[in-house]
């Protein structure tokens, strides 16, 4: 089940991660909390970024220097709205990353997911894309972002979120089995109202007070 799947465990994650399940943790400190850990887990996200390397002068002598050659190739696609919380955090660290939004809602009933709102950059299919969720819960958000990103044909694609659990990453992985999974954890399951358990709640409603 977890094959293609990348538990991202550094301990200042683990730390913050458990601030944010904390039911008593405030909307304001769970908002910073999570775009923090957006910043972090983004380390490990692009660890297989390519370097190119340019001669330099330090102010000792002249060098060749590793830099980004596809710094501004990344795409960065939040699913709105919880996904904007991990957003801001790999903004600070890759600046000039481009950013697309999807919008999907989850019905309450079926908890299929409905898209609302898509818009992503024009030259997409010469670019990187990571779609960043907070929670991969039932996993239909994510098949359907996944499934509409793919009809633009970005170079590649990766997924990251916060949470995962068991049954969303099975779903997700019976229909995209080529888009690797980030996640700090995989907790243990879902409830009957597709929540994850022990998870931290809703992260949309958390993250900007709106339970």
């Amino acid at each position: 089940m977890t094959a293609n799947v990348t538990v991202i465990d550094h301990p200042l994650i683990q730390h913050k991660l458990t601030l944010m399940r904390l039911t008593e943790t405030s909307t304001a400190k769970f908002r910073n909390l999570l775009r923090e850990i957006g910043m972090l887990l983004a380390y490990e996200v692009t660890r297989d970024l390519p370097l190119r390397y340019e001669e330099i002068k330090t102010p000792i002598a002249p060098m060749l220097a590793p830099m980004l050659a596809a710094e501004k190739k990344m795409v960065i696609i939040s699913i709105m709205r919880a996904g904007q919380g991990i957003l801001d955090g790999i903004l600070e660290l890759i600046p000039s990353a481009r950013v697309g939004h999807i919008g999907l809602y989850r019905d309450p009933t079926t908890l299929v997911a409905i898209e609302y709102y898509f818009k992503v950059p024009q030259d997409i299919e010469q670019r990187d894309v990571l779609i960043v969720d907070p929670m991969l819960a039932t996993g239909n958000s994510a098949v359907a972002a996944v499934d509409r990103i793919k009809e633009v044909n970005p170079l590649s694609i990766k997924f990251l979120c916060l949470l995962a659990a068991p049954e969303g990453i099975a779903h997700f992985h019976e229909q995209h089995p080529d888009v690797p999974i980030y996640t700090a954890a995989i907790d243990d399951y879902l409830d009957e109202h597709g929540y994850i358990v022990p998870g931290l709640g809703d992260a949309g409603d958390r993250l900007y007070g709106t339970k």
